[in-house]
């Protein structure tokens, strides 16, 4: 007995002797190497078969400090079995304490599993043990407080939690003191709750408490320390101040290093942490390496299937998804389930986490199905564990809504986003952040895709108010609510309010992030957009510049966002017209992207899309495909074949071969966009309805105009379907099928899709916006070529009135208004109101584009055609030269426009009687433009027309009616036998007919021009009064007199009911039908003429005007044939008085006005 007694002695002591070489190890070395050692004393333990109360103690505590390692190793099976053997020996020894230790450790293992009613029963249990015995006084109750809070903060029940460990925070003050660790550990607990419901500056006045007592507790130089700066670190990342993140995520990798050493699973956190603030910051590559450092210390010191490596696997695929390797981001997601799944079993919520990160990356992947099959996952998972009222709930509902909100589902979206709505009221309260992220998701449908601006306002006002009352006036959130406003106020053309928003979200972001935040660059960049829209150009540029300026100082200079910002800059320089500048700045943005990601990420192929445009502008379409090739290629290698990006890029592509008149090319590219689509989103999505206009778009170029309405109508059903009948996209396909209706000549369906469109933008966007100037400028145009000019010009000034409040004096719109007007007045006569309209335009394009600009030389075109009328000869050469300068300047090989720009060149030649010269340019333009856009395209058709005009010029009348007939097959083939374009060209052969004294063939052409003109212009139209002229010009050459008066008084019958009695037409007649009277030998008729002609030019011409003199000249003659020479001679004197200051002694005109009054 006695030696059995010392036998038991003896194993007692080496087993006590083994525990603490364990217990030792543990504190040294960590618990791997310290678990050998426990299972070695466990091993001899249950070799013995009566053991002593000593060893039973010694056993129970073995298997509990066993039961901890598997807990922290997360090997919840270990843990599981051997907690359950510490609770069979505590309830064999009756030890209430070791008991509720027990219950309280299986409470945890059933909180990582995520059982927490499991988990609230046991701590439960545990508690009332604890009570039993020490009433409501002990540190252990804490404990349960505490344990039972991380529950409720699991839960998200943020409120239940924060009462929790404040009964615990009262017990540990009350017993240990303000400055125990234990309290600093509370603070820290209390603090992660204010994190999880976004109060950061609570959580940070918590860490700060905690922060205190442990630096007088423990020193500057303790672990505990360092997992205070890991929190402070946490904190910063949230609100965006990624460099003080660092900074802490700093202090803390330092303390733990000098303590704990390079291979400890505590520094492998802190690398995480870091990994995350890398990312939000783009410096991916410092992420990779915080990867890379944080998995070699978690496969040293853990298993390779422990939850921390899986942890570290769905942080790097955090980096994969913002680089856009999308499938290495599902690789790596895949890898942490695979560690997830046996150890946290199918429904856990840190698997439907991952279900929840592998749908967000489909969703970025466009694979909308995939996506919601995963958030449904992880629903399905969440509700069994939490039940369908948690903050986790509500997540996934707002992600399934983002999706649908993709796919163009906007109502179904919207009652996800209410669900998810009601679920966050229900647990925060209806003043919570939270319900003001909801509110600001719900106005983003509003707002981005159903266009109901207003609505959108509402809800984010509800979410600026939350904010204001939850929030200091100076928060971060605050502003961003000021941001969101201001982007619908852009998009409603109301861009003072969009400024003033800008303006307080800057004011506080400046006060609470300092002048170098990103936040305060993204503003700047904001409001260039708002100036952009505005066409204040140089405003945009500013805004951009200091967005760059803080973007530089803070990132390195191949960081992502730069790249960005030079990409808006481009985009402004690309609507000044500046291409080669734009063209420059992409390529910044594109060295950047290519050196940060590699060749093959996205936003290298949206710099590549850029470019694109700019190309296609410049008529460089070759490169503009090679361009969109290149991003096509990209894309291809990113995504799948049907994902919506690539779809965009074949629409870019379309658009290329439309302007290249490549048109059978350009709906080949819209096809396949259509059938990506089609597979993605479904028939009935607005992105399809736009496909369909794009298609459209090139039938209007074919002049397939019935093939183009089908299909607008197609886009139209959509549309009216998907976002109801008062959308902008609904009032823009009213435009576009009025476009088509134009081109028709059918102007009154063409002013019913206008005025629909109208109807439609006035209910979403008001009265005083952009587009509702733009539609009043179309209507005008149908006014303007129906010849109703002060119809015209009431409407114009309208469109006027609306964009000087909105767009400002000095915006392109308004110089395009001026324009137009100036071409009215015009028609109207009206020379000097058409020269101040065309020098406001010109004073307001000089301001904004470059001298050279082609809108430029246009202007000076279109002024010196007035001059033409004023028969002003100084300023006809000076804007003629003018524009020749621009348009021999910024002539390119290749470009259609540039075609045109040679014509107008050829134009100015010929006016010129520099016929050679004008040839060799037509030729030029025919060449460019036969190499674009083919033999049968409009523009060929155009310039064989002119063509023509400088044949007749010369008198090759040959060659002319070649041209002509050449020009009317092209345009016949195209717009059918029945448009204007026809008809002006049948004009054009019946002029070349009267030269060749062809006037049979010239009348026929002239009524096969007059049959169309009445058709589509109706038979009051100046148009028509033009070709009754012609017409009597013809009778009057034949001496068939009677026919051409009855054919000019038609004509001026016309004239004096649309152009007033005072119009250069009136004049032009009337001096045609002065040559007919004198024919005729009726001389009052003649005077009467005269007296008519007189009576318009002198107004607009004043009495010292050479066509005043020319008219007074002729009348010498008629008053001599009726021998009235005092009248002769004093018609000879106001001639001769007009021209001699002008035109000098020397001039051919004296001479031959000298001659007629010596033969008098």
């Amino acid at each position: 007995m006695g030696n059995k007694q010392s036998n038991l002695s003896i194993v007692s002591k080496n087993l006590q002797s083994l525990y603490a070489t364990a217990v030792c190890c543990q504190k040294v070395n960590g618990d791997q190497e310290a678990l050998s050692y426990y299972i070695q004393a466990l091993n001899q333990i249950l070799l013995i078969y009566h053991a002593t109360p000593d060893i039973d103690q010694l056993h129970y505590d073995t298997v509990r400090n066993l039961s901890d390692i598997y807990i922290r190793q997360y090997d919840i099976t270990r843990a599981n079995r051997f907690v359950g053997y510490a609770l069979q020996l505590a309830y064999k020894s009756e030890e209430k304490n070791k008991i509720f230790k027990c219950l309280d450790r299986l409470g945890e293992i059933k909180r990582l599993e995520g059982d927490y009613d499991g988990a609230l029963l046991d701590h439960g249990k545990s508690l009332e043990i604890k009570l039993e015995i020490y009433a409501n006084e002990g540190l252990d109750i804490s404990d349960s407080y505490c344990n039972i809070g991380k529950i409720y903060n699991d839960q998200g029940k943020y409120y239940d939690a924060i009462c929790i460990y404040e009964k615990s925070l009262k017990i540990n003050s009350l017993i240990l003191g303000n400055n125990h660790l234990a309290i600093a550990t509370t603070y820290n607990n209390i603090a992660s709750v204010y994190v999880h419901q976004g109060k950061y500056d609570e959580a940070a006045c918590m860490y700060e408490k905690s922060l205190k007592i442990k630096l007088s507790r423990l020193g500057d130089n303790n672990p505990m320390l360092a997992t205070t700066y890991n929190n402070f670190g946490n904190i910063y990342c949230e609100q965006g101040k990624y460099d003080k993140a660092i900074n802490m995520y700093e202090k803390s990798l330092k303390l733990d290093l000098s303590i704990l050493g390079y291979n400890h699973p505590t520094i492998a956190i802190t690398y995480n942490n870091m990994l995350k603030a890398y990312i939000h910051q783009g410096k991916y590559d410092n992420a990779v390496i915080m990867y890379e450092k944080s998995l070699k210390i978690n496969l040293l010191t853990l298993d390779n299937n422990h939850p921390s490596v899986a942890t570290t696997y769905s942080n790097m695929a955090s980096v994969y998804c913002d680089q856009c390797k999308h499938d290495k981001a599902i690789s790596k997601y895949e890898e942490s389930l695979r560690i997830y799944l046996p150890i946290l079993g199918h429904n856990h919520p840190s698997i439907a986490t991952t279900y929840n990160n592998i749908g967000l990356v489909y969703c970025d992947q466009g694979k909308y199905d995939n996506a919601i099959s995963m958030y449904k996952k992880s629903l399905k998972i969440n509700l069994s564990t939490f039940g369908n009222n948690h903050p986790k709930i509500a997540t996934t509902y707002n992600n399934i809504a983002n999706v649908y909100s993709y796919q163009g589902v906007y109502d179904y979206a919207i009652s996800l986003y209410e669900k998810s709505l009601k679920i966050e009221l229900s647990t925060f309260g209806n003043n919570h952040p939270k319900i003001a992220n909801i509110y600001t998701n719900i106005a983003s449908i509003y707002h981005i895709y159903q266009g109901k601006y207003d609505a959108a306002v509402t809800m984010y006002e509800k979410s600026l108010k939350i904010r204001l009352s939850t929030l200091e006036s100076n928060h971060p959130s605050i502003a961003s609510a000021y941001r969101k406003l201001a982007g619908v106020y852009d998009d409603q053309g109301k861009y003072d309010n969009a400024v003033s928003m800008y303006d307080k979200s800057l004011k506080i972001d400046l006060s609470s992030l300092g002048d170098n935040h990103p936040t305060v660059a993204t503003t700047y960049n904001d409001m260039g957009l708002v100036y952009f829209h505005q066409g204040k150009y140089d405003n945009a540029v500013n805004m951009y510049e200091k967005s760059l300026k803080i973007n530089l100082s803070r990132l390195c200079n191949n960081h992502p966002t730069i790249a960005t910002t030079y990409n808006n800059i481009g985009m402004v320089y690309f609507h000044q017209g500046k291409y080669d500048k734009a063209i420059c700045i992409y390529e910044k943005s594109l060295k950047i992207n290519l050196s940060t990601f590699d060749n093959n990420h996205p936003t290298i192929a949206a710099t590549y899309n850029n470019m694109g445009l700019v190309y296609s502008h410049q008529g460089k379409y070759d490169n503009a495909v090679s361009m969109y090739k290149k991003s096509l290629k990209i894309i291809l290698s990113v995504f799948d074949n049907d994902h919506p990006t690539i779809a965009t890029t074949y629409n870019n592509m379309g658009c290329v071969y439309s302007h290249q008149g490549k048109y059978d090319n350009a709906v080949c590219m819209y096809e396949k966009a259509l059938k990506i689509n089609l597979s993605t989103l479904g028939d009935n999505h607005p992105t399809i309805a736009t496909t369909y206009c794009n298609i459209g778009s090139v039938y209007s170029h074919q002049n397939k105009y019935d093939n183009a309405v089908s299909m607008y109508e197609k886009s139209l059903k959509i549309s009216l379907s998907t976002l109801g009948d008062n959308h902008p996209t609904v009032a823009s396909t009213y435009i576009s099928m009025g476009n088509v209706y134009v081109n028709l000549d059918k102007y009154d369906n063409a002013i019913s899709m206008y005025e629909k469109s109208l109807k439609v933008n006035l209910s979403t966007l008001g009265s005083i916006h952009p587009i509702i100037a733009t539609t009043y400028n179309n209507i005008a145009n149908i006014c303007f070529h129906q010849g109703k000019y002060d119809k015209a010009i009431s409407i114009y000034e309208k469109s006027l009135k609306i964009n000087l409040s909105t767009l400002g004096s000095n915006h392109p719109a308004i110089g395009i208004t001026y324009n137009s007007m100036a071409s009215v007045y015009c028609n109207q006569g009206k020379y000097n109101n058409a020269v101040t309209m065309y020098e406001k335009s010109l004073k307001i394009n000089l301001s904004l584009l470059s001298n050279y600009h082609p809108i430029i030389a246009t202007t000076y075109t279109n002024m010196a055609r007035v001059y033409i009328d004023q028969v002003m000869y100084d300023n006809i050469v000076c804007m003629r030269e003018k524009s020749l300068k621009i348009n021999l300047s910024t002539v390119c090989n290749n470009h259609p426009a540039f075609g045109t720009t040679y014509n107008n060149i050829a134009n100015v030649y010929c006016d010129r009687s520099k016929y050679e010269t004008a040839v060799s340019m037509n030729r030029k333009s025919f060449k460019i433009i036969l190499l674009t856009l083919g033999d049968n395209h409009p523009s060929i058709a155009a310039t064989y027309s002119n063509m023509g005009n400088i044949y007749e010029h010369q008198g090759k009348y040959d060659n002319a009616l070649c041209m002509y007939k050449k020009s009317l097959r092209i345009y016949l083939s195209t717009y059918g036998d029945n448009h204007s374009t026809i008809a002006a060209t049948y004009n054009n052969i019946g002029l070349v007919y009267c030269d060749q004294g062809r006037y049979d063939n010239a009348v026929s052409m002239y009524e096969k021009s007059l049959k169309i003109k009445l058709s589509t212009l109706g038979n009051n139209h100046p148009s028509i009064a033009t070709t009754y002229n012609n017409i009597a010009s013809v009778y009057s050459y034949q001496g068939k007199y009677d026919n051409a008066i009855s054919m000019y008084e038609k004509s001026l019958k016309i004239n004096f009911s649309t152009l007033g009695n005072n119009h250069p037409a009136i004049a032009t007649t009337c001096r045609s039908m002065v040559n007919v009277h004198y024919d005729l030998g009726k001389y009052d008729n003649i005077f009467s003429m005269y007296g008519k002609l007189l009576q318009v030019d002198l107004p607009k011409l004043g009495d010292n005007h050479l066509a005043i003199a020319t008219t007074y000249r002729s009348m010498i003659g008629v008053h001599c044939d009726q021998g009235k020479y005092d009248n002769a001679d004093s018609m000879y004197e106001k001639s001769l008085k007009i021209n001699l200051p002008i035109l000098g002694n020397n001039h051919h005109t004296i001479a031959t006005t000298y001659n007629i009054i010596e033969n008098v």
